[in-house]
Formats: C-alpha cells, sequence, structure tokens
C-alpha cells in the first residue's frame, strides 16, 4: 500500500521485505532503500484472454514484410498490442492506427545496461513515433549490487517521459537473474516509480516466465498494477497457468496459437 507522509516518503510492504523511497518537494527521487517487516498478500482478477496478449515479434533478424503480417494478425485476433523493437515503431504505427491495437516497444532492452539517460531519450524517441506502451528493462546488476536509489532512479524517469508522452510503462525485472528477495524489491521499486506493469522476463535470458514468479509478483504490487507473464508462453495451456497465476498481460510469439487454442477447445 502506499503511504506517503509530509516528507514524501512511499513504503511498500510485501513478501516480509519493506521498501521505502524518499521524494524532494518536486517529485525528484532522492533515495531508495529496503529492509525485512511484514507482508501484504492480495488477489488478481481473471481477464479476458485475446484482449491481453502483447503479440510479439523481437528478434534481431525481423523483416519488416514480418512485422506487417504480426500487425494484422493483431487486428484480426483483436489483441492488446504488438511488441516490437524501437525501429518498428512507425512502420506499426502507421499500419494499426485506429485499430484498438496499442504500440508497445521495448526499452534498454535486453540487457537494462544503458544508461538512464539514453533510456529517457529511447522512451521520448519512440513516444514521438507512435509507441502507446513502454516495456523497459531495469538495471539488474544495479539491483543485485543493493544499489536501489539507482534503480528507483531509473525507473522513475522512464515512468515520468513515458507518462508525460501518454503512455503507460511496464517494468522488465527479469526473474530468472534474481532471487526471491530480489524479485520483491524490484517489484516494489517499480510499483512506487510510477510503473502500470511489472514484467517477468526479456525472453532473452536465461528463462521465461513461472506461475510461481507470477503469483509472487501478483502478491507483491496487490491489484493496483498489472503484471505481465512473458517469455515462454506457448500455447492455451501456457496462458491459462499464467492468468490464474494473476498476470493481466501476456508477451508471447504465439498469440495466434493461443488463440486457435482457445477456439479449438470451445469447439468452434
Amino acid at each position: 500500500m502506499h503511504t506517503p507522509n509530509k516528507d514524501q516518503i512511499k513504503t511498500e510492504i510485501a513478501e516480509g521485505l519493506v521498501v521505502t523511497t524518499r521524494f524532494d518537494e518536486n517529485g525528484n527521487l532522492i533515495s531508495a532503500g529496503a529492509g525485512r517487516q511484514a507482508e501484504v498478500p492480495t488477489t488478481p482478477g481473471k481477464p479476458d484472454l485475446a484482449s491481453y496478449i502483447d503479440h510479439t515479434l523481437l528478434k534481431q533478424n525481423a523483416t519488416n514484410e514480418q512485422i506487417i503480417q504480426l500487425c494484422m494478425e493483431a487486428k484480426e485476433y483483436h489483441f492488446a498490442s504488438v511488441c516490437i523493437n524501437p525501429t518498428h515503431v512507425s512502420l506499426c504505427a502507421e499500419l494499426l492506427r485506429n485499430s484498438g491495437v496499442r504500440v508497445c516497444t521495448v526499452i534498454g532492452f535486453p540487457l537494462g545496461a544503458n544508461t538512464t539517460a539514453t533510456k529517457v531519450f529511447e522512451t521520448k524517441n519512440a513516444i514521438q513515433n507512435g509507441a502507446q506502451e513502454i516495456d523497459m528493462v531495469i538495471n539488474i546488476g544495479a539491483l543485485k549490487s543493493g544499489d536501489y536509489t539507482f534503480v528507483a532512479r531509473d525507473i522513475t524517469e522512464i515512468a515520468q517521459a513515458t507518462h508525460a508522452g501518454g503512455a503507460i510503462l511496464k517494468v522488465i525485472i527479469e526473474v530468472c537473474l534474481l532471487d526471491e528477495e530480489e524479485k520483491v524489491i524490484a517489484c516494489l521499486l517499480a510499483k512506487q516509480a510510477g510503473a502500470d506493469y511489472v514484467k517477468t522476463s526479456t525472453g532473452f535470458s536465461t528463462s521465461g516466465a513461472t506461475e510461481e514468479d507470477v503469483a509472487l509478483m501478483r502478491k507483491v504490487v496487490g491489484p493496483e498494477i498489472g503484471v505481465k507473464a512473458a517469455g515462454g508462453v506457448r500455447n492455451l495451456e501456457d496462458a491459462e497457468k499464467m492468468i490464474e497465476a494473476g498476470a493481466t498481460r501476456l508477451g508471447a510469439s504465439a498469440g495466434v496459437q493461443i488463440i486457435q487454442g482457445l477456439t479449438a477447445k470451445a469447439g468452434y
């Protein structure tokens, strides 16, 4: 829960950990820290499947023809968005204009090790080109070093740039590289910094989303923000498990197969 006081301190508690972030009177982040305390459990809702899929193509060898096909599929199946690399944002924005399908792109991807200034520039440039959703990667090395102020400031500056452009922010914490305590801290820092979603994975590291990680992330952030499961969501069974665990968005390159699986299951 958010408990800002007159000193502009935000505190989040989950899974026995408390993360505190301090802001100055102008809303600028001063410091962030983490310690042990009590947890606050929460319960997610269940979304409609097609409208929660980010139809994804992030391969470095993706061609314009493949990006066009991705957009056509997204319009046909009414997916939430297409998730593509920044170089394809303008093309997707043009193809998806007035379709109801949003354009999502990735920032600091896939390592998260770009400078904050670079990530801010990427974010603003992507929004100028038509992006409506931003999926940024945290600085994982900084998190594992215990430099929570750096991580919080990194996310906060991207969140400010994202929201100033009218877009939403998903924060990728790369769960496969974190222990449980680090996952909790990353989620709480992201929530405090203004993230609209926390996201499990880039899909480019050692593994992707698991039900256990999605459930933990949902429990930590509560119902106020979304949880995106990405990496390894390959079929209807995977998708249903992630939703049951608490995901409200799914990042998948297999969006068409997932919906076709749902249609077959329903007997259409």
